[in-house]
């Protein structure tokens, strides 16, 4: 009798299970190519990033055009006797204009400046694309893990909730070698699945509340509006299956470290990094302009009137060219020059600080990988097998009373546990590679070199 119930708690968990996968593919679950597909449309960081090259490229023109002219307009020589503009003949009205020129070439350096610094906001959209990739496989798969971990605690729930039935009927009906510990075992690990279960929940909301925050709807067009926050393309679940990440073929090339950080020289945050680099230098050749002269014209028409006894008097033009001399340059030129050279080499640190960090961090992923791959094989081969047998022999041997009930309960929690960690390795393995792949983005805006920088 015991036997014939256990098979139908068998197929009541297998029909269970497929009216749960019925309902759920009824659902539109979020791929995650869809997820990444609506963070990348929807990112306000893009539509500033636009909006500052923008405001960069028109800064370009202005840098390039000379300073307004200055006019003059004045009375000169006005006696004050007599405040008469033809008694003497010095008096007149005097109108003058005077325009200023750069000093050096720092038009020039100042257009060529700013037009590299626009070039850097390109590549670090190129960067704000891997690293949304990234990070969106990241939570995706933390959705998938924590459903996925809860869709296995929930069949071994069922069945636990089955054999606690079984174990009263069996106890009350003094048949086989059912104890009361057998019992209160049962209700045991049914309330510690319960609490599993809650844990999983807690982490699937935590990890979907983090995914929802790139799936909210952004109107480009009109950056205006606020976001409607709620309206989130988030379903009640993520796909039920695991996407085919592809590693990146340099990444199983066994490149040396040399070649690695070569490689790594063109993702799009270093390239970024090598245009603050350029913009840097800019600011070094703009501040030994400041040691050359700063050059004027000016030019001037007086009018004076006729003197009183009728006689005419000639106008006066003038013209002339005004300069300063940069004589006293040791603690203001000479010193903004050292300050903006120390500035550029700054930059270089900065460039050798990122990639260090991006090396280690892609030894560290390949290791990781290399791991995970090797205990995938294991559990897939042998581990997952021997544990379900392990489950198997042990429930049979307790149907055909020869065996002992928590013999039961450890080879189903075993075999839980083996199935969660298997899952957990896949997604692991996933996500190293999602990381991984965006240290090797490769950027597609090829940022031209300016001219006069090594």
């Amino acid at each position: 009798m015991l036997v014939n119930t256990l098979r139908s708690v068998r197929l009541g968990i297998l029909f269970c299970g497929f009216l749960q996968a019925v309902s759920a593919h009824s659902q539109e679950a979020l791929s995650l190519q869809h997820a990444i597909d609506i963070a990348l449309s929807n990112d306000p960081w893009v539509k500033g990033s636009l909006l500052k090259q923008q405001a960069l490229e028109e800064q370009v023109v202005a840098a390039g055009t000379l300073p307004d002219p200055t006019v003059s307009i004045g009375l000169m020589n006005l006696p004050m006797d007599s405040w008469s503009f033809d008694q003497e003949a010095m008096t007149q009205f005097k109108i003058g204009v005077t325009q200023m020129f750069p000093r050096g070439d720092a038009l020039e350096i100042r257009q060529g400046q700013l037009k590299a610094e626009s070039q850097k906001y390109p590549l670090l959209r190129d960067d704000r694309r891997a690293t949304i990739e990234s990070k969106v496989t990241q939570l995706w798969l933390e959705v998938y893990q924590a459903q996925a971990t809860i869709a296995l605690i929930e069949q071994d729930k069922a069945l636990f909730e089955q054999l606690v039935e079984v174990t009263r009927a069996s106890y009350a009906s003094a048949t086989g070698k059912t104890r009361q510990q057998d019992i209160i075992r049962a209700q045991l690990e049914l309330v510690q699945l319960d609490d599993r279960l809650t844990v999983q929940y807690q982490q699937l909301e935590a990890a979907a509340a983090q995914l929802s925050e790139w799936l909210y709807q952004f109107d480009a067009a009109n950056p205006d509006m606020l976001m409607n926050f709620d309206n989130v393309v988030l379903a009640e679940g993520v796909a039920e299956r695991l996407p085919e990440l592809t590693l990146d073929p340099l990444a199983d090339a066994g490149l040396s470290r040399s070649e690695l950080a070569r490689r790594l020289a063109g993702h799009p945050a270093i390239l970024a990094i090598d245009v603050s680099q350029q913009v840097a230098h800019k600011e070094t050749e703009l501040a030994r302009q400041q040691n050359q002269p700063q050059w004027g014209v000016n030019a001037s028409y007086a009018y004076r009137d006729s003197a009183p006894n009728g006689m005419d008097r000639a106008d006066f033009f003038s013209v002339g060219v005004t300069f300063d001399l940069p004589l006293f340059s040791e603690n203001r030129q000479d010193k903004q020059v050292s300050a903006s050279v120390a500035m550029a080499e700054s930059v270089k640190t900065e460039k050798l600080l990122t990639l260090k960090a991006m090396l280690s961090q892609v030894e560290k992923g390949l290791r990781q990988l290399a791991r995970l791959r090797q205990r995938d094989g294991l559990y897939s081969e042998e581990l997952l097998a021997q544990v379900r047998e392990q489950s198997e022999a042990s429930l049979t041997a307790y149907t055909n009373d020869d065996g002992d009930f928590a013999e039961v309960i450890r080879a189903r929690i075993a075999e839980l546990n083996a199935k969660i960690a298997a899952l957990q390795i896949e997604v692991d393995i996933l996500k190293i590679t999602a990381q991984l792949n965006y240290y090797f983005a490769q950027s597609g805006s090829n940022p031209a070199p300016v001219m006069g920088d090594n």
